[in-house]
Formats: structure tokens, sequence, C-alpha cells
């Protein structure tokens, strides 16, 4: 049985057709989620955001997969992936070819039917990792093409979709080629949904990497590469953090439970955590308990007056838990809102379970391994002066700071923030998308917040350049009266977990001074926020460089190649504009800027990057090698539009 999708040419998007509940009394299952798919998937985007619903369609996928690997049956998962297409191959049972008791076809049930499958009565499955009766649905509704099929007791099927819709099966045959048994999975996105889609490497290997870490004795071939773990979320924590450990991981898991932690050479606290194999970057009530048990249980074992933020200051941390029916804030479930550890009164809290687990095996741990315990209350110390060190300029600081917020001239604030629980949400979680422009001068700021959605999109705006805090301490950002607005309109100062904003977005010129404030704070971020920028929250806004138009259209490109593309499409008639700064964007232009079609370049670390490394290079002295990259990546800007 053949195993390909013959994949035609998409069609793009047709914004002048519309649907609301006017149009629409009943919808059948597939229907539904196309047309209301951020119930399912969160946003759509184009690949550009990990968050992205194109990777969510991945995992729904793999989803399954992982969950017949956790019941024991079959041990590795092909994932192909190559022009924007995607094929999933396990070596587990295989979906049902036939029908089940009541007549229904298994297969087709599967994956079109909602509420339908078989884990609503199993009870190995309620802590599985795939969208129950959802997962497999949603990626047949979303795909432009989409196939499923199977190999199980000498026997195949294939059936072959289009937007949803069956186009062919091939009902149940023969194995005659003898496949191992399985369950394959191919899609190509709808590009009517995800517009000008397209996915990054880099995204699907952390995401393929997480199912390793999370799922020991698991391999997955990614194009042919192996991806897999033997140690967990040790390996997690070894591969991920940016700055050395000071002691060896400490590393624990049961049944329901995996914890790794260290202290790091860090001022800053770092957390990765999991539900049932879901990533919660955003945490949750199971993040939260781990967080206050490393505090409480080293506090205790040490028997001293420590604070709690010297504890725990430099700990890199990462958990996984398997909860019953897990329920989380929102459909991208990034944070998770469930309390037990399953439903019914008998149930015991997510944070008893954690505190009890985290405060038996640490505290036998620190007292069998004498040396790590020297060496953690060692790093306690050095934080514990630090903080002393800083007590009077930092309270002084937010004295200050708490008096100029009320008339803060260069906040122009919006009415819902990222961490506001009662934020209102539809199709989308209106968190997702507040944003905070951080603008180079008021000519810039004044034409965002002109235009700008005050439900969603704040302004902060620079005086000119921030000051170099490359090397400095906390102190020096204290004592600097715009960094301590800004990490204050930001609430960073104490963690990620206050956060008023999902997207941080460094808005300056493309020149070169435009250029070195995107450096300096950068450098801000990483240097004492790191968090912030390796949970995937700061993003560059892209700008257009020419407009060009006639009477009847208008083209805002980016780059020589847009602009010579929107001339060829306009003709003799096209006028053209360069623009050399924000400042000359007026506000009616920003809106195509920063509304829908808004560009953005997400702040990225890879998982080998160390940040003291990477300021180094960038902001220390001067060496040869940066001397070579600066020539090597050198540009001169050519004017090309002639007066």
């Amino acid at each position: 049985m053949a195993e390909e999708l013959d994949f035609s040419k998409q069609p793009v998007a047709d914004k002048s057709v519309t649907y609301d509940e006017n149009n629409i009394r009943h919808l059948e299952d597939i229907e539904h989620i196309r047309l209301r798919y951020g119930m399912y998937i969160g946003r759509a985007g184009d690949g550009s955001h990990s968050d992205d619903g194109i990777y969510i369609l991945i995992k729904e996928a793999i989803d399954n997969s992982i969950d017949e690997y956790r019941m024991g049956e079959g041990k590795q998962i092909e994932v192909t992936m190559a022009d924007g297409k995607v094929r999933i191959r396990d070596n587990g049972r295989g979906i049902p070819l036939g029908t089940n008791k009541a007549g229904d076809d298994v297969m087709m049930m599967a994956v079109s039917k909602l509420n339908s499958g078989g884990k609503y009565d199993s009870k190995a499955f309620k802590k599985s990792v795939g969208l129950n009766g959802v997962g497999l649905k949603a990626v047949n509704a979303l795909s432009w093409k989409f196939a499923v099929g199977a190999y199980r007791d000498g026997k195949c099927r294939r059936m072959e979709f289009k937007q949803g819709k069956l186009v062919s099966d091939t009902g149940i045959v023969d194995n005659t080629e003898n496949e191992p048994r399985g369950t394959f999975v191919e899609f190509e996105p709808d590009n009517t949904i995800f517009e000008n889609y397209s996915f990054r490497k880099d995204f699907i290997e952390e995401q393929l990497q997480n199912y390793a870490y999370l799922n020991t004795g698991l391999t997955i071939l990614y194009n042919g590469k192996k991806v897999s773990s033997k140690n967990g979320l040790q390996d997690l924590l070894n591969d991920r953090m940016t700055s050395d450990a000071l002691y060896p991981i400490i590393h624990f898991k049961d049944d329901e439970l995996e914890i790794a932690l260290t202290h790091a050479d860090q001022n800053n606290e770092e957390y990765y955590s999991f539900v049932n194999g879901q990533n919660t970057s955003l945490g949750g009530p199971h993040q939260t308990a781990f967080r206050e048990a490393i505090g409480k249980t080293i506090k205790e074992f040490f028997n001293k007056n420590l604070d709690l933020a010297d504890v725990r200051n430099g700990v890199v941390g990462a958990i996984a838990i398997n909860v019953e029916e897990p329920m989380f804030e929102s459909q991208t479930k990034n944070k998770l809102s469930s309390k037990e550890m399953a439903p019914g009164e008998d149930s015991v809290s997510i944070n008893k379970y954690v505190n009890d687990f985290v405060a038996d095996k640490l505290d036998k741990y620190l007292h069998i391994h004498a040396d790590v315990a020297d060496k953690m209350l060692e790093k306690i110390k050095e934080s514990e002066r630090e903080r002393k060190a800083l007590a009077g300029v930092s309270k002084a600081a937010k004295e200050r700071t708490k008096k100029i917020n009320l008339h803060n001239k260069k906040l122009r604030d919006c009415s819902i923030h990222f961490n506001d629980n009662k934020a209102p949400k539809g199709d989308i979680d209106t968190r997702d998308i507040t944003s905070i422009f951080i603008t180079e001068g008021d000519s810039a700021s004044g034409s965002i917040t002109k235009i700008r959605d005050v439900n969603t999109q704040a302004v902060f705006s620079l005086r000119g350049k921030p000051k170099n805090l490359y090397g400095k301490s906390k102190k020096m950002v204290y004592e600097n009266e715009e960094m301590t607005l800004l990490q204050a309109a930001l609430n960073i100062e104490d963690g990620l977990e206050g956060l008023r904003y999902n997207r941080v977005i460094i808005a300056t010129d493309a020149d070169v001074d435009g250029m070195h404030i995107r450096l300096l704070l950068l450098t801000f971020f990483l240097q004492f926020f790191p968090d912030l920028v390796k949970k995937g929250h700061v993003y560059i806004l892209q700008t257009p460089l020419f407009r060009v138009r006639d009477k009847q259209r208008t083209f805002y490109c980016y780059d020589d190649v847009e602009r010579e593309n929107a001339i060829k499409a306009i003709g003799k008639n096209a006028e053209i504009t360069r623009f050399k700064g924000l400042g000359e964007i007026s506000p009616e232009e920003f809106r195509d800027v920063i509304g829908k079609n808004i560009r953005l370049d997400q702040v990225q670390l890879r998982k080998e990057d160390a940040v003291a490394e990477i300021l180094s290079f960038y902001m220390g002295v001067n060496t040869l090698e940066r001397q070579e990259l600066i020539i090597e990546n050198l540009q001169v800007e050519e004017d090309a539009v002639e007066d």
C-alpha cells in the first residue's frame, strides 16, 4: 500500500469570505474545527513562533504515538519533514481497521468525529498527552491534505482527506508488503488558515527533544537523525543550561513525578515544567509547588535564618508530573490550572504531592552528599551578601518608581495584561497577544500610541541610547532611572510570574544607532533577566524600508526584493518612498506595521549558547574574532531611490 500523499498546489486565503453565527446554524465536527480553530489549537500563526498552530498539529499527531509507547507498545517514532509536509510513523498497535460493536468505522471516527476515541474508557490514558477525542481530528480538519493508515494483524488500510473531507479509502486489504505494524499520519497544513507558513527546524528539534527527555528509552528519528535521552530531565538541564552548574544535577523520579535541579553560576531562577508531556512554559501549580518546596526544604535542612530569595537564587530546575484529566488556562496549554492530581474528593493536591516528594528526596540527598550541601550553602551565602549590598539602593529605587509610575509619561499602558487571570477570552486568549513596544524617542512612540490597540498594546519610550550595563551589578540598574522604570513596567524584578506583556518588542530604526540600541537592550535583558529571552518573550519589530504605491495600491516593502516585486506589480507609475526611520512612518501607515500583518523576529538562544560567553563576545573587550565577524557581515547601505 502506497504511503505518499499527492500534494498539489494550495490556494491562498480568500479574505473576502466571512463566516459568523448568522451564516451557519449547525456545524459538522470538521467544519466546526475549521471555523473555530482557535478553540482547539490557539492562534494559527505562520510558524515564526514556537506556539503557532502548525507546531500544535505536529504535537497532536505525535502524541498518539507517544501514548502507544507509554502503554509499552512501540519504541520508535519516525518523523519526516520536507517542503512544508509532515509524515509520522510509529510501530505501535495500529489504529483498528474495522468497525466497533456499535458498527462505527473506528478509523474514520478517530480522525473526523469529535469526542470519540479509545482514551475515554482507559484509566491509563487519563494521563495521556493527546487531546482526548480531538487531536487527530484537528490535524485532519486544518490540513490541506491529510492521510492516515495502519498496519495490524496482517492487514492494512489507508484513508486520504482534503480539508477534512474524505477523498479516498483503500478499505481493509492484505499487507502484501509485510510492513511492520503501526500507524502513520501524513499532512500538509492548510495555507488558507496558516497563511505563508513555514516550519522552523530549531522549534521542531526542541519539540522532539522534549519528547525524548520525558520518555527515556524512546527513539525518535527526525529526518533520519536519532533523538533520544537516557537520563530524562537530567539530560534536559545539561543541554539547556547556559551557565555552569555549581554541583552535580540532583535527579529523582517515581511513577507520577520527575524532578531535576542544581544551582548555577547565575543570578536568576530558571525552571522547565511539563504535565503529561505537555511543555507548560508558563508554569502552574506544579511549578509553583516545586519552587516553594526547593526553598523550604533547603532552608530547613541548614536550619539557619536564610532568606528564601537567597536560597533559590541561581536555581535551575525541571519538573514533569502526570495528572489525570488536566485542565489548562488557555488553548495553547502552556499553563496548568488543575490543582488536584486527579478529579474527585479523595484526590491529593498537586501542591502536597510535589512538596512531600521534594521534602523527602532532597532532604535525604543533602544528608548523604555533604559536599553538595557545602557548595549549595556557599552559593546561598554569596547571594545573601549581594542582596544586602543592594538592599538600600533597591528600596530607594522602588519608592522612586512607585511615585514616577503614577505619572510616567514614558509608558502608555494597555488595559489587558499577560498576568491578568480575569482577562476576556475568545477563540484566542487575549493575554497571549499582549505586547509592549520599546521605542526610540517620542516620534516613533507617538505614531504607535495613536493607532495601537489600547486593550493589548503598550508603548514605552526611551530617551535615546540606554546605558551600557554589561558587566555591571544590579546596583547600577537601580541607579539608572530609565532601566528601573522599564523593569517596573514589565514587572519582572521578582521573576516572570508577574510579567505584564507576553511580547516585549524592541522597535528601533534599522540603522546603526537603532541596531546599537537593540544590542544595549538585549544586553540588559540577558544579563539581568535572561529567562525573558529564554522563554521566547523578546522580539525585534521588522519595519518597512520602502513604500511603493500608485493611486489604487500600496505595498510596504521590507527589503530590496520586495521593493522590486512591488515595482513590477504596479508598473511605470510606481511612486517609491524610502523610510529612513520609524519617525517618518505616519500613524495610519503604522496601523499596517503593528496590526494583523505585524512582522516580528523572535530573539532566541540556542541550547548550546552560554549567556556569559555571548555577552563577553559582543560587549566585552574588542577581540580579533569580533573584528572578523564585523568585517564578514559588514553591509553598506545604498539608497537606490533616485531623487
